[in-house]
């Protein structure tokens, strides 16, 4: 168990990226499950394991790669974290979150972050794109529960525009220009690591969710609160609808989100170019 106290723990880890990513880097990338290929399009200057940054958790989980990349893209400095943290997996909160608040430290401005979620939207199919327009927190706690760090938010953070409109309508319009077809919605985050009952995923849909997955709605929650601009991305990777629900597994998530990462992926590199 790190006794290290927290803030010290982000110090410390931000110092230490301080000194390996390329300056003026602006931009840092979360990728969920089967997304890592956007590595494919970073031109990689540095590949740095989880293990080796001060007290940063480590990814457990199968499509998860553990490994912050620093590079950049068509020529714009980015970090990209390949793999996340899950509640699931038996982190606390503040650890699941924890490279968010490093990130405001090191001087990040935009997040994107990318996930695998279930369909709840009958209009989406399996294998489809969908630009997060807001979230449900369903997670059964908070990670902004206990002292306020003031020095990068408010006790109470206003959430009534968590991801940027600025963000969601450049990626419709780059959507429009690639004739990529790009759902918009609303994202319901839940502990897991469960996948939904019938009962649930009708519950979900009821309560205005488009889309349902395990991960995001933490890490954009501690971003918010610390100023930082956000986009936010799913791939539809099963579906939830009545008389569509068939059984899932980890394997035919991370499967799915690879076939279609192509296209979530032309998106975020497209958006790195893009923002000014």
């Amino acid at each position: 168990m790190d006794k290290t106290p927290y803030k010290q723990q982000l110090t410390e880890a931000a110092q230490y990226l301080s000194g390996h990513i390329i300056s003026g880097t602006q931009t840092a990338i979360i990728l969920g499950t089967g997304l890592g290929g956007l590595v494919d399009e970073i031109d990689i200057e540095k590949s740095i394991p989880y293990s080796d940054i001060p007290h940063f958790p480590v990814s457990t989980v199968a499509g998860h790669s553990g490994r912050l990349i620093v590079g950049r893209i068509s020529g714009k400095p980015v970090i990209a974290m390949q793999g996340r943290f899950h509640y699931y997996e038996g982190y606390t909160m503040q650890q699941v979150t924890f490279p968010a608040r490093v990130m405001k430290l090191i001087g990040i401005k935009i997040l994107l972050v990318s996930n695998a979620a279930g369909g709840l939207n009958p209009n989406f199919k399996v294998g489809d794109v969908m630009v997060i327009t807001d979230h449900i927190n369903m997670f059964g706690t908070n990670p902004l529960i206990g002292p306020n760090l003031d020095e990068f938010g408010p006790r109470f953070p206003d959430m009534s525009q968590v991801y940027s409109p600025r963000l969601t309508n450049l990626a419709l319009s780059i959507g429009q220009k690639e004739n990529l077809d790009l759902r918009t919605g609303v994202y319901v985050g839940t502990s897991g690591p469960t996948f939904e009952t019938p009962a649930e995923y009708k519950m979900f849909r009821l309560l205005g969710a488009d889309a349902v997955g395990m991960s995001t709605v933490p890490e954009v929650i501690i971003a918010h609160h610390a100023g930082i601009e956000i986009f936010g991305i799913s791939i539809i990777t099963d579906s939830g609808v009545p008389g569509e629900i068939v059984e899932v597994s980890h394997e035919d998530v991370q499967r799915v989100a690879a076939a279609a990462e192509p296209r979530m992926t032309r998106v975020i590199k497209a958006l790195v170019e893009n923002i000014a």
